[in-house]
Formats: C-alpha cells, sequence, structure tokens
C-alpha cells in the first residue's frame, strides 16, 4: 500500500485523495491517500513524523510550499527555480522536494495544442502559482515572457532568475507593449474584475492567442470571463491540477498515469475548451 497524504492550510477542499486513488486504480496499486491540516508551527514536525511511520510521499499546499523548500535537504532544479516545493518524499539525503506546478501546466498546454515554444507569453501576477510556473515555461523557449504585477519589485524579483527572455512590468503598463500575446496566464488568484486594476483588450490578448487560468471552477472564472469577447480558446486550471498530481504520482510510484482521463469525473470534456 503507498501512503501518501496532503498537508495544507486551509485543506477540506482538497481533490488530491481522489485523484491519486484514480491513478491508483489505472495501474492496479493500493494508495492511501489523506488531506491533514497542518498549521504552520508544526509543519517541520508533522512532515518528519510522517516519513518516520513510513509515508511514501507528501502533496505540499498552501501556506507550505516555502517552509517545504526550506527544509527539504535535496531540491530539483524546479523547485529552485520556484523557490518552492510542492512535493516531498524521503531520499538518501533526508528530504527530497521538487515543484510540479509548472510541468503540469506544461502538459496541459499540450492537450491544449497551445505549445509555448516561440510564443509571446503574459503572465498576470507573480505569487507562488506563477513562480512554480516560470521554469518549465521558459525551458520550451518562447519568444519572450512578460510577468505584470501590481508590484514591479516583485516581478522583477522572479525575472532575476533567468538569464535572458523573462521581463517583469507594472499592471498599468500592459497597454504600451506593442504587440498583443499569444498567451495570456493568470496567476492573480482573486481574478481580475475590479481589484487587480486591469482590464484585458484585443491589445493585449492576440485575437487568435489563448488565455489560461491557473485556478479552476466548475464555471467560468472571473478571468475567463473576461476574455469571453477577445478568444474563443480559453481554458482554465483542472488539467494543470491533474497533471501536476500525475507527476508527483510518478515520482513517488515510478508509474506516469493518464491525467486527462479524470475529466470526465469532474464534468468535462478531456480535449475541450470552455
Amino acid at each position: 500500500m503507498h501512503k501518501f497524504a496532503v498537508f495544507g492550510d486551509p485543506i477540506a477542499h482538497s481533490k488530491s485523495p481522489d485523484i491519486h486513488r484514480r491513478f491508483g486504480d489505472q495501474f492496479g496499486l493500493g494508495v492511501a491517500y489523506e488531506k491533514v491540516h497542518v498549521n504552520e508551527n508544526e509543519f517541520e514536525s508533522k512532515v518528519r513524523q510522517f516519513f518516520l511511520d513510513g509515508g511514501h510521499g507528501l502533496s505540499i499546499t498552501v501556506p507550505h510550499k516555502w517552509s517545504a523548500f526550506q527544509i527539504a535537504n535535496e531540491l530539483s532544479d524546479e523547485a529552485l527555480l520556484a523557490g518552492a516545493c510542492n512535493t516531498l518524499m524521503a531520499s538518501d539525503e533526508g528530504l527530497y522536494g521538487h515543484n510540479t506546478d509548472g510541468l503540469g501546466l506544461i502538459d496541459d498546454l499540450d492537450r491544449l495544442g497551445w505549445s509555448p515554444a516561440g510564443k509571446r507569453i503574459l503572465l498576470l501576477g507573480a505569487g507562488g502559482a506563477v513562480a512554480g510556473c516560470l521554469g518549465p515555461l521558459v525551458a520550451r523557449e518562447p519568444e519572450e515572457v512578460v510577468i505584470a504585477n501590481r508590484s514591479v519589485d516583485k516581478a522583477r524579483r522572479l525575472v532575476d532568475r533567468f538569464d535572458r527572455g523573462v521581463r517583469g512590468i507594472g499592471l498599468t503598463e500592459l497597454d504600451l507593449q506593442g504587440a498583443p500575446f499569444d498567451l495570456v496566464i493568470n496567476g492573480i488568484s482573486a481574478g481580475l474584475s475590479g481589484s487587480a486594476g486591469v482590464e484585458l483588450t484585443d491589445r493585449i490578448v492576440n485575437a487568435d492567442g489563448a488565455c489560461y487560468d491557473l485556478i479552476y471552477s466548475v464555471d467560468d472564472t472571473p478571468f475567463l470571463k473576461m476574455c469571453r469577447s477577445l478568444t474563443d480558446q480559453r481554458a482554465d486550471g483542472l488539467g494543470m491540477l491533474l497533471a501536476q498530481a500525475a507527476r508527483q504520482f510518478e515520482l513517488w510510484t515510478g508509474f506516469l498515469p493518464d491525467p486527462f482521463e479524470q475529466f470526465i469525473d469532474f464534468g468535462r470534456v478531456p480535449n475541450a475548451h470552455i
């Protein structure tokens, strides 16, 4: 029996136990997966106890991804570029930390046929979700990646992790970029209506471009509602959620499941855009 868990605060909303148990079913593997509410001050002790008790893999969600990064003894390239871990497992060195968020995004973009290669990409926000996606996006060699954030300094701190091809601007500068973007990815979790002070237009989104929201919802997110008049190519982050979990499952078990087999369980058609 493979013993997994997800640690977070809050945690009741997590779909991870169901997702990973279904991955286990694809390969006939027994999976025990718990969701555990963990406070910040008990995070490290709970992590170490989980592995002492024979745990095989941990998913880490907000607000603990930075803490997981700090306590890991070994880090993947993805975790190093993200500055955060969403995945932990035991290793000979102690704890191995990985970040599968960006890999999951790339897997979903490939499913949608929205390859980042050679494209101008706009990322809205400069928080943890965007940081986790940057490395794998840049590795696919887009023409340019622009991070737009209310705090320009925060955006530029992310930019500084890369040698070239990434630029940071303020949200107020979006209309001044000269040409629209081929792919716009929203990483502002509260959505863009009102509070973010952003309104997307055809000067920002290419007519045959695509809009992707890192969060997912039963209905259109506020961001995707804003994009309706700009492009028919719109998707939320359900595919990314499933694909990043599949990458975790592969790390922990050696088996890579088909993440998109589960779209039907969320009431979705696997290859349909929103």
